[in-house]
């Protein structure tokens, strides 16, 4: 009797490792920082003069800074969109320069796609990312509360442009350090 169990285990062992033999893949959800955390937010308030996405004109409600603490930034646009309450684009990239107090340059290696419509971790959905080249331009300064507008541009790997003319309304800018981190922007007064 014990011969037989022995015997029977064996064979469940060899009838079942092709299935854990198999790697798992990876459910492709584009995210490319899972382990990334936001460490500086800036809220501008004003309107966007020009918003378009793939040749199609959007209207905006507001634009963001985050900074994550890996050095990536992203300037997200919510999107006016009543019928989805999650349409974000946002312009992303690294290694911003300042070429004096009040213009800052980032270089943009992806645009970010996000609607209620993408998959979803933790219940948030996950933006698409497509490869871009572009840069956004800021004009004005987080720490003296004051942004004039902020300018991107971005076309990605498949040909579609994507622009942004924000205008700041002249309230001053809601900066929110979440937590410290080290500065990833290439600052020549420093």
């Amino acid at each position: 009797m014990c011969l037989r169990r022995l015997v029977l285990a064996a064979l469940l062992v060899v009838a079942a490792s092709p299935c854990f033999a198999e790697t798992s893949k990876p459910i492709p959800v584009n995210n490319p920082q899972p382990n990334a955390f936001i460490d500086l937010l800036a809220l501008m308030s004003g309107h966007c003069k020009t918003f378009r996405v793939a040749g199609r004109t959007l209207p905006c409600k507001t634009v963001a800074y985050a900074h994550g603490d890996t050095g990536r930034v992203n300037f997200a646009v919510a999107v006016d969109d009543p019928s989805d309450d999650s349409h974000v684009v946002s312009f992303s990239g690294e290694n911003g320069k300042r070429a004096d107090d009040n213009s800052y340059e980032l270089p943009i290696d992806r645009v970010l796609l996000n609607s209620k419509n993408r998959p979803k971790v933790d219940g948030l959905p996950v933006p698409a990312e497509q490869t871009s080249t572009g840069i956004c331009r800021q004009t004005g300064n987080f720490a003296a509360r004051k942004v004039k507008d902020v300018t991107c541009s971005a076309t990605d790997s498949q040909g579609r442009k994507y622009e942004l003319l924000f205008v700041s309304d002249g309230t001053p800018v809601s900066v929110r350090r979440i937590r410290q981190s080290a500065p990833s922007i290439q600052d020549p007064f420093k």
